[in-house]
């Protein structure tokens, strides 16, 4: 055993230097292994990312909570919209209904959103500026990262205060720092309003919703003073599940509740839409299910590519070394030890190859993760899967070379230049 330890290791040293020697042989096997790991790596980083901020998104909506709209989320097939357009928009009164009468929900929401906005401070002055007025709690349904300062009191939110919360890209054009711009009074629709929350920077999301980072926040009972939501805006509701509560139980209480506000008789349809990311998710894991095998053919024939390339190298470097095989076995080396020699020099090889590629990936993640609010992720199962991949590319560009070395005749080996 220490014996075969030992000719493995000399073999190892030997399959080093091979490498060192013959640099440009070297460099083109590297090449070819390099950019197949990274083609393969930068593939499922990519959807892994994608998936990932996808899901985040969809976190951020929140995953236990359903949204009262007039509009269904499309799903699958022909989307009937012909049967929602004549639906009226959820109003002020539904949400009181939902807080008073729904026993299952924690938190509920009335909120609306009237997009091309001009935000002015002095001379300066933000347009396209997207207005959200929102109620009491809106903050404990939907996540918001305050910088600086707070959100909504109870008794603004109540009395229509005219407060805003300005998003990062709309401080950060008026006023450069979030410092800077809290206390201060901005106008909207010749409204004055004082800063007291700067939110922070989001990044636009992947699957669509409200754009934070381009808003301006108000209480619902001054936004309703600017705009008509019934004629000029999309209002919904967003009503979140109490703890253990399912999100069937709520979707039902929250549907016999709005039927019996509504006046609705049993056999006519719902004239309102209950919405849940639950039903996103489950879209989203057959179409990254279907991504995936993409993916993995994609790493077929890159691996089928990098076999061929290494492949060719072996056969080369145990035609170099024939004479030096026939010497081993000459002075007793098995057949396996030759075997193991080769694949081993083979394994190194594409290992040394998958390990630059990684690199080359983990360098393109921190490029883009600095200039794009698009967030990519090396995960640790990539970086294994790459370095198993590489060796298993190894083992198979380097076995038939290997065995072929191995059964070379010691004396017709010993003879050959």
């Amino acid at each position: 055993m220490i014996a075969t330890l030992k000719i493995l290791l000399t073999s190892l040293k030997m399959a080093v230097d091979e490498l060192r020697v013959n640099k440009l042989r070297t460099f083109l096997s590297l090449l070819g292994i390099t950019i197949g790991i990274f083609c393969i790596i930068t593939v499922f980083t990519l959807t892994n990312s994608l998936e990932r901020n996808v899901r985040s998104d969809l976190a951020a909506l929140g995953d236990d909570v359903i949204y009262v709209q007039k509009w269904p989320w499309g799903g699958n097939g022909e989307y009937p919209w012909w049967k929602y357009m004549n639906r009226p928009v959820p109003e002020y009164k539904d949400f009181r209904t939902i807080q008073d009468k729904v026993q299952s929900a924690s938190y509920a929401a009335f909120n609306f959103e009237a997009s091309s906005k001009k935000v002015e401070y002095g001379d300066d002055y933000m347009e396209g500026v997207t207005m959200m007025a929102v109620s009491n709690d809106f903050d404990k349904i939907q996540q918001m990262q305050i910088v600086q300062g707070r959100f909504f009191a109870n008794t603004e939110s109540n009395s229509g205060t005219n407060v805003a919360i300005l998003g990062a890209t709309v401080w950060d054009g008026l006023f450069s720092s979030p410092e800077q711009a809290l206390g201060k009074s901005v106008r909207i629709m010749g409204r004055e309003v004082k800063i007291i929350g700067l939110l922070k920077k989001k990044g636009e999301s992947m699957i669509g919703g409200s754009n934070f980072d381009n808003a301006i926040v108000l209480p619902y009972r001054f936004g309703r003073t600017l705009v008509d939501e019934r004629r000029y805006a999309d209002p919904y509701i967003q009503v979140k599940a109490k703890p253990n509560v399912s999100m069937s139980q709520l979707k039902d209480e929250l549907r016999g509740t709005l039927r019996a506000s509504h006046r609705l008789k049993p056999k006519e349809e719902d004239d309102f839409a209950l919405n849940e990311i639950s039903s996103a998710s489950e879209s989203l894991n057959s179409i990254f299910g279907a991504i995936n095998v993409g993916g993995f053919f994609i790493a077929i024939f890159a691996l089928i590519v990098g076999a061929f390339g290494i492949a060719n190298i072996m056969f080369v470097t145990v035609k170099e070394r024939t004479s030096i095989i026939g010497l081993k076995k000459a002075i007793g080396a098995r057949r396996g030890i030759i075997l193991a020699e080769f694949l081993m020099e083979a394994v190194v090889l594409c290992l040394i190859g998958g390990s630059l590629g990684l690199v080359l990936v983990y360098l393109c993640t921190v490029v883009i993760n600095l200039i794009s609010t698009f967030q990519m992720y090396l995960s640790l199962s990539n970086v294994i899967l790459g370095l198993s991949i590489s060796v298993v590319v190894g083992i198979l560009a380097g076995f038939i070379p290997a065995y072929f070395a191995s059964k070379l005749d010691p004396v017709v080996a010993i003879r050959s230049n």
